[in-house]
């Protein structure tokens, strides 16, 4: 039971990890389109945004799950390819979700008048607070860590 929540806390602290390299990026990235249009920035910005996420996130769950899919005989096909399919459906739902809740915050911050960077940080930390409480529901529900 204490390694499931070990495997929890590492897959947080790799979210964590993720989302503070991505939160420099994407205020860089939004105040350089400060001349752009509301939703050409907000737009702009949220691929940058999952571009930087995506690909910090897949390293480090990599580099924390690169032997458990070895056998002596070569790789355990079947454990790989149940495992994707569970971090598939809860990365999944939850970039959607994160995905609508960025957009949307950003956009209307950038509406109000703030700052780009500003707003792409303050749409960034709400939408990432409901990120996190939706990844952990889902890894739960699709029982990512059992049975390893």
């Amino acid at each position: 039971m204490k390694d499931i929540y070990k495997q929890y806390l590492k897959l947080n602290r790799n979210i964590f990890i993720a989302f503070a390299v991505d939160f420099v990026v994407s205020a860089i990235v939004a105040q350089m389109l400060i001349e752009q249009e509301h939703y050409l920035n907000s737009t702009i910005t949220l691929l940058a945004d999952h571009g930087t996420f995506l690909s910090i996130l897949g390293f480090l769950l990599y580099l924390d799950n690169r032997n458990k899919y070895r056998l002596n005989s070569g790789t355990n096909w079947s454990l790989l390819k149940r495992d994707l399919v569970k971090i598939i459906a809860s990365l999944g739902i939850a970039e959607i979700i994160y995905t609508v809740v960025r957009w949307g915050f950003q956009y209307y911050f950038l509406t109000v008048d703030y700052e780009p960077y500003l707003a792409s940080i303050t749409g960034q930390i709400i939408a990432v607070s409901i990120y996190m409480v939706i990844i952990n529901f889902l890894v739960k529900i699709t029982k990512w860590y059992k049975n390893d």
